[in-house]
């Protein structure tokens, strides 16, 4: 058993143990923010991060399940054995509007501080590179290959306006729509066309009649990729990028279901034909461990983070949620001063490399190691974890 005394103890020498790489997580948070490299096209980043783990004395595995941007780095070998993910993809056009260059360096700080009393609690500590995360689906990957098996605990955080320790999370999954119909002169012969931007508009105009009836927690959203190719040419092919959502996998069927709809409502009346691409398996709804959840919640506090009221409806997905049916998970938001600026627009990644967002991996590391800390120490959750539901 170990007491409160020997618990504060370990959590002062994680503390101290991040302390001393602050300053090298907080360039490598910077670094990754200036080098923006998108889903599944990670290389340097994967490669920082492998990098910098080898010479903090963890075990390094890159390109884990056929992923060449996964890796996994691993250090102790005691039997409560906790998962720290990092995120490190960009978004297109916008760079780091996630701030997955904090959440990287957050996973590092967090997975050195952990490894300073890992032999000490009995904790086998793993950072693990997730890829792909903005619309690929990386971790659901990593799950399938078996990635996390083993695992008792998988943690992260992601930043945010502002503190959120049990972030919602709905269900969603990404598809490529696309219409064939046939290319005519626009002028001199429309009728021999069938006009495959005429199918998405008819689509899209149905999407939006369908809002009026759909639950609260339910999205869907979407952008033209490709509407034609020149105003006098029927267009001839379309294509375009969507998001469903729905509070959970299973409302998510149903929305689905009813869009797919929509989407066939325009190609029926253009009379073009209709292929849609799932970019990648269902995202689903995030089940944070409501006990591991508390004691984040009590750590971050003890750093001087509050916990403002949070809109449930403003929900983003995450293939964390699909980790977290398999295994005890919390992805805990952590603030980052950035209103009114908020995650996906370019005034908050210009935010993720401001003092804010370094207190930020400094509180998001701290906490996190303390949370684990606070894990293996507590003989109910660590027995709870060991031995699964």
């Amino acid at each position: 058993m170990v007491t409160g005394t020997q618990a504060a103890a370990a959590k002062d020498a994680a503390r101290a143990a991040f302390e001393r790489v602050e300053a090298d997580m907080v360039e490598l948070s910077h670094r990754i923010h200036a080098h923006p490299e998108v889903k599944w096209e990670e290389e340097r980043a994967c490669a920082w991060l492998g990098e910098a783990l080898d010479g903090y004395g963890f075990t390094v595995e890159s390109g884990i399940c056929d992923l060449p941007t996964a890796f996994q780095a691993r250090f102790g070998s005691g039997p409560l054995h906790v998962v720290v993910c990092a995120e490190y993809d960009a978004l297109p056009g916008i760079g780091h509007a996630c701030g997955h260059n904090v959440i990287a360096a957050t996973a590092v700080g967090t997975g050195v501080a952990l490894a300073a009393v890992a032999d000490d609690l009995g904790l086998t500590v793993r950072v693990m590179g997730t890829p792909a995360e903005e619309g690929g689906g990386g971790k659901i990957l990593l799950l399938k290959g078996g990635a996390f098996d083993g695992a008792h605990l998988a943690m992260m955080t992601h930043p945010a306006p502002i503190d959120l320790p049990d972030w919602p999370f709905i269900a969603a999954q990404q598809f490529r729509v696309r219409y064939t119909g046939k290319e005519a002169h626009a002028s001199a012969f429309p009728e021999l066309g069938r006009n495959a931007a005429d199918a998405l508009t008819v689509a899209g105009v149905a999407i939006g009649l369908l809002r009026q009836h759909i639950h609260a927690g339910d999205r869907v959203h979407g952008i033209v990729t490709h509407g034609g190719d020149a105003p006098n040419v029927i267009p001839a092919h379309t294509e375009a990028e969507y998001i469903i959502r729905g509070g959970t996998v299973a409302d998510f069927e149903i929305m689905r279901e009813r869009v797919m709809r929509c989407f066939e409502a325009g190609a029926l009346a253009t009379g073009t034909s209709l292929d849609v691409m799932p970019r990648h398996e269902p995202y689903a709804e995030m089940h944070h461990d409501q006990g591991v959840a508390a004691a984040y919640r009590r750590n971050a506090e003890a750093l001087g983070r509050t916990n403002p009221p949070f809109d449930p409806r403003a929900a983003g997905s995450t293939d964390m949620g699909n980790v977290s049916l398999a295994v005890p998970s919390i992805h805990p938001g952590i603030g980052i001063d950035s209103l009114p600026a908020v995650n996906h627009q370019p005034e908050f990644a210009a935010h993720c490399v401001t003092p804010a967002a370094d207190r930020g991996l400094r509180d998001g590391a701290v906490a996190l190691a303390w949370t684990a800390v606070d894990c293996v120490t507590d003989d109910a959750v660590r027995t709870r974890l060991l031995t699964g539901p």
